[in-house]
């Protein structure tokens, strides 16, 4: 019996530190970019993370930086090389304007990837609908009858896969953050941080354009990622109707044309504050941790009737992470984010 695909979602906090020109694993007693960690101790977590998870295929979000001097996928096969995962193949897409690259890890005896993007080079001036995504959209963020210009800082990456014998197509994203940085007065914070929802709306539109596409041809399709936003997350969302999730998922459409995770269809569903959670972070002004459910794998309608099973590695909320001290603490370590990864029978 052929055992069940796994593949997982990771955003990996300033992976990119971690990281010589050459791509060679900085593993040294340095601080890392995260907060009071060192280079040695980070890697070393991450690796015990993704060695715990055992993933066919992991999108890692905040990869390694792609430029003239360095490359993504060198970093990524050096780090599997070096530390002995299963998953030791990567592949990169479009290159991001930030150092946070979207890639896939993967096990070539299990399955095969290629970046295989969708949609039409957009002229400089941009194109309307769902031009290519390293191009540029053109759309009235703010209603006031002019179309302005939308850029992916993070462009999705787009995979065809391969997985015993089925096709499938994988959608990595890491969206826009809504949040503002940085001082500023309470005015100028509530302005950016409408601009932020608009623009993070905005790729979640344009990215729903190409789900749609793959929906309509009947694709196996699966989507995951890091949207940096969720149901009910903020303020603003009742602004402007929905949150990125949900228009990525296409909640006001045919069913045939949903896409399903269970984790965001709790937070929907929920009138008691109780809610699953992907991410950890600090607030100074209030000096205390806070969590938040930023991190989805939606599936198709096809592949959500074959009943997968999807799990986030919280060290504290999972008991399997939590039963085994080595991982939860490495969980702790090596992101302010945790995995989240679904178990799918293909055959």
């Amino acid at each position: 019996m052929i055992r069940p695909l796994r593949l997982a979602t990771y955003n990996v906090e300033w992976f990119n530190a971690l990281f010589d020109d050459k791509g060679r694993p900085l593993e040294d007693n340095e601080l890392s970019a995260r907060y009071q960690t060192s280079r040695r101790d980070q890697l070393g977590a991450i690796a015990i993370v993704l060695t715990a998870l055992d993933a066919d295929g992991i999108v890692i979000v905040e990869a390694p930086d792609q430029g003239s001097k360095r490359s993504t996928v060198r970093a990524l096969e050096t780090f599997a090389r070096h530390f002995g995962l299963r998953a030791r193949e990567a592949v990169h897409g479009f290159t991001s304007e930030t150092e946070q690259e979207i890639a896939f890890l993967f096990d070539p005896d299990r399955i095969t990837a290629t970046h295989a993007p969708l949609g039409d080079p957009a002229p400089s001036s941009g194109a309307a609908g769902a031009p290519r995504f390293d191009t540029s959209l053109r759309a009235d963020l703010d209603l006031d009858g002019l179309a302005e210009q939308i850029r992916f800082s993070k462009p999705p990456l787009e995979l065809a896969v391969t997985a015993d014998g089925h096709a499938l197509r994988l959608i990595g994203v890491h969206a826009k953050s809504k949040a503002p940085h940085g001082q500023m007065s309470e005015a100028q914070f509530m302005r950016i941080s409408i601009e932020n929802r608009r623009k993070q709306l905005a790729e979640c539109q344009w990215l729903r354009r190409r789900i749609e596409t793959h929906l309509e041809a009947q694709d196996a399709l699966i989507v995951l990622g890091d949207f940096n936003d969720g149901p009910g997350l903020d303020e603003y969302e009742k602004l402007f109707g929905h949150s990125g999730v949900e228009i990525a998922m296409g909640l006001d459409a045919a069913p045939e044309l949903r896409l399903f995770d269970p984790h965001a269809c709790m937070a929907l569903a929920s009138r008691t504050g109780i809610l699953p959670t992907t991410a950890r972070f600090w607030h100074a002004p209030n000096k205390r941790y806070f969590e938040a459910l930023l991190d989805f794998i939606m599936v198709s309608p096809d592949l959500a009737r074959r009943r997968p099973d999807w799990r986030i590695w919280h060290p504290f909320n999972d008991p399997g992470a939590m039963a085994v001290p080595e991982l939860r603490d490495a969980l702790m370590t090596a992101s302010d984010h945790f995995p989240v990864t679904i178990d799918l029978t293909l055959d």
